[in-house]
């Protein structure tokens, strides 16, 4: 069974910074894209970024030059390092990863549980 874990959310103060992890486990066999997403209160959950399997990155507009995504697949893990954040940024962080199993034909897409991170003085 894969699954998902992530870890690093909590307060902080505006203009501070944050690292989220999220790491895979069980019967994989490959990773192939992994983002991070987001739900702030009372609206839909979006996406903050994601990494390929080659390194490319894609951001929100929102979020550009402040986060930064990358990976590290020998430990089968993605992290989201958030930097100057801003009120808005409040929200449950959730992890996604597109994963390769043998319990599949085709890779499944898998999240987190998600992660409260949570802006304010």
């Amino acid at each position: 069974q894969v699954q998902l874990v992530e870890s690093g959310g909590g307060l902080v103060q505006p203009g501070g910074s944050m690292k989220l992890s999220c790491a895979a486990s069980g019967r994989i066999l490959g990773i192939n894209a992994m983002g991070w997403y987001r739900q702030p209160p009372g609206k839909e959950r979006e996406l903050v970024a994601s990494i390929g399997s080659t390194g490319s990155t894609k951001y929100a507009d929102s979020v550009k030059g402040r986060f930064t995504i990358f990976r590290d697949n020998a430990k089968r893990m993605v992290y989201l390092q958030m930097n100057s954040l801003k009120l808005e940024d409040t929200a449950v962080y959730y992890c996604n990863q597109n994963i390769r199993s043998d319990r599949y034909t085709y890779p499944q897409d898998y999240w987190g549980q998600g992660t409260q991170v949570t802006v304010s003085s």
